[in-house]
């Protein structure tokens, strides 16, 4: 029998609207949940990793159970009354500890936060509350998002991947992702600069959606890159996407950056197909290209033959759906994402770190300090992290006077490039008149956690396929597309132009229903048995 938290949230919505379920009952099952499989929630100076440790998911940090029950308590009175609580009515949903939630702690999976309680709530979540959501509580992640595979967070245990708890679940929205596989919610909020929701999407077999710049308000996001970050939608399918994405997207005027064009409704074309539509493959995102530190030169690598098969078989079956394939679309400037975003990000990392000084809240030294300057120095090095404190040190060496030049002005135009290659493959009078492309969304699987923890360089380069996106502004989702033959998810890939989120999710949704029937698709993660 199927319960209730791996019911999508389309279903459960509509069972708790209906009357079939209430939505504590719902609440009462995702509790079940995690108490199963995710073990103790990640907390600072956790002691020595158990075997039990490294057998659970891990992915909370804080459990609003009292609040989440309140909340499904109105719901069910709302119901009782003849009132419609909303679309997703009573759904229990995750929100990554980057976003600020009141009266909830908001670490940022940080010491220099672990003491921070909000005052206000994030616009994203007060609009997943109104719809109906139920707020389970705060899910981990890398430290200020700083990372590619959550093993940075301060708060330990940090979260391991419920396909095979051996493995990472990806960064930085790790927590978000691992958290709806294991159906500890089935939705949760992450954010997006480098790929931190399509990646460990990827890596957890879910849906992961970064929508356009500013399609949803940044307002109560602790900032990471204030020109990349997006707030987004991990689900377990494309509906449940397009259904959060329908109550967390549009204008707020609480954020300058957030757009003003009227939200769709992004369910509505979700059964219109794909006939007609121009799909295409670039030889750009099937390598990797990486700077070789003992010879100097740039060198490539392809990617593994089980994810380049994955995603050629994916553009069979959009192909049988009724989509052309365009083939050899020129993205030449892909390969420089990541060297670009190395400057750009760390600029904007230190900008924003700069807040966390032990003046007005979070983590303050216990220490004497002979003035305030001493005070800072002894209040960031006891907060902040290893991640944190390379990003200040890099940001503020490459946006220096005498090297701004030469590094941060040059990765703004490296920036403007990644740009054109998009706007040159989606122009409706180009060349290829791209209503999407598709491509792999990571070079691997999970990989083994530790294996790349703590070479920084390395651990980008997980997010070379991704990062693009981020640069263009441009959406992008990432959806199951397989496994590979150690029984991991591999995920693919589909970028559009700017608000293009309803296509992408007709062309997401039509792959679903060409794959219903492939094998793969019966898989469930280690954890659930």
């Amino acid at each position: 029998m199927t319960e209730l938290c791996d019911l999508s949230a389309a279903d459960l919505a509509a069972r708790i609207r209906a009357g079939d379920v209430s939505a504590v009952e719902a609440l009462d099952s995702a509790l079940a949940r995690i108490a199963a499989v995710d073990g103790r929630p990640g907390a600072l100076d956790s002691g020595d990793l158990t075997a039990e440790d490294a057998a659970k998911v891990h992915a909370f940090i804080t459990l609003t159970e009292d609040r989440a029950r309140a909340q499904a308590e109105a719901i069910d009175k709302k119901l009782a009354a003849g009132e419609i609580p909303g679309p997703l009515a009573g759904v229990p949903f995750t929100v990554k500890d980057i976003f600020v939630v009141e009266g909830t702690p908001s670490t940022a999976a940080s010491r220099m936060l672990a003491n921070f309680t909000a005052p206000y709530t994030a616009t994203p979540v007060a609009r997943l509350e109104a719809a109906g959501g139920v707020m389970l509580g705060k899910v981990n992640l890398d430290e200020f998002t700083y990372g590619s595979s959550n093993e940075s967070s301060a708060f330990q245990p940090h979260p391991r991947n419920p396909w095979d708890p051996s493995r990472v679940v990806g960064g930085s929205s790790g927590g978000s992702a691992a958290a709806v596989a294991a159906g500890e919610g089935a939705l949760s909020l992450g954010t997006d600069t480098a790929g931190s929701i399509r990646q460990p999407a990827a890596f957890c077999g879910v849906v992961g959606v970064k929508p356009t710049y500013g399609r949803v308000s940044r307002y109560g996001l602790i900032a990471f890159g204030s020109s990349l970050d997006c707030p987004g939608p991990i689900a377990r399918d494309i509906t449940d996407a397009a259904l959060m994405l329908n109550a967390i997207a549009g204008p707020d005027a609480r954020d300058a950056t957030a757009a003003t064009l009227p939200v769709p409704d992004y369910t509505a074309g979700l059964e219109d197909g794909v006939k007609g539509l121009r799909i295409g493959l670039s030889p750009d995102f099937f390598k990797i290209t990486y700077y070789n530190h003992d010879t100097g030169e740039m060198e490539e690598r392809p990617l593994p033959d089980d994810i380049t098969a994955a995603v050629m078989q994916a553009a069979d079956k959009l192909s049988d759906a009724g989509a052309r394939i365009i083939e050899n679309v020129p993205m030449p400037h892909t390969r420089y994402g990541i060297p670009a975003y190395f400057v750009i990000s760390r600029v904007e990392a230190a900008s924003n770190l700069h807040r966390f000084d032990g003046v007005k809240y979070g983590h303050r030294t216990a220490e004497k300090a002979a003035d305030l300057r001493s005070m800072y120095r002894k209040t960031r090095a006891e907060a902040f992290g290893p991640q944190p404190k390379l990003r200040i040190l890099m940001g503020m060496y490459v946006s220096a006077a005498q090297y701004s030049e030469q590094y941060y002005q040059r990765a703004l135009k490296v920036r403007s490039l990644i740009r054109r290659d998009f706007d040159l493959a989606y122009d409706p009078n180009g060349t290829h008149k791209l209503d999407a492309l598709l491509t792999p969304t990571t070079p691997t699987t999970a990989f083994p956690i530790g294996d790349v923890y703590g070479d920084s360089v390395l651990m980008q380069y997980a997010d070379q396929l991704t990062v693009t996106a981020d640069h263009a502004g441009i959406p992008g989702i990432s959806l199951p597309g397989g496994l590979d033959a150690a029984g991991l998810p591999i995920g693919i890939q589909l970028l559009g132009p700017d608000f293009s989120e309803a296509t992408l999710f007709r062309i997401g949704r039509t792959y679903e229903k060409e794959t219903a029937a492939a094998a793969w698709r019966a898989a469930r993660p280690k954890v659930l048995g």
